[in-house]
């Protein structure tokens, strides 16, 4: 039961930091598509990159505890990871928003929703903040106890 209740706060903590890095993401990409003009993608695109240095800092520190990690190891692949939430992110919201006809926004909500439970958490929970020397090293003492 520990290690579900682990799993879910963690999980729980994630989603806080995706919030408030989503929070950064919507206001910088309203504030450049209102108040600025800028054309919606390139807002959007700014916005998911404004959010993503904040929830990649956050995570490393606080959600997934990667202190005993390379910095520059967890850097290149949250780096990895996160031009492919952008590319999601940007290319859902363009996608959904031509097809739909509404206001960016609306879009960018199912978007980011979508994108943030089916890649982001995953890829950064099992691969950037995974640290496998003790993935290799369970998997050792497994093959003993056995």
């Amino acid at each position: 039961m520990g290690k579900l209740r682990r799993e879910l706060w963690m999980f729980c903590k994630a989603q806080m930091s995706a919030q408030l890095a989503t929070l950064i993401d919507f206001t910088v990409s309203l504030l450049l598509a209102e108040l600025f003009g800028m054309w919606y993608v390139a807002a959007s695109f700014l916005g998911a990159l404004s959010g993503g240095i904040f929830n990649c800092a956050l995570n490393y520190r606080w959600v997934f505890h990667a202190a005993g990690l390379k910095k520059r190891a967890v850097a290149l692949k949250y780096m990895l990871v996160w031009t492919g939430s952008i590319l999601l992110n940007t290319g859902g919201t363009y996608l959904l928003t031509e097809a739909s006809g509404q206001y960016f926004i609306f879009a960018k909500i199912v978007v980011s929703v979508t994108v943030a439970l089916l890649w982001n958490y995953q890829m950064q929970r099992n691969f950037v903040y995974r640290d496998h020397r003790l993935a290799k090293t369970s998997n050792k003492k497994r093959k003993y106890e056995l």
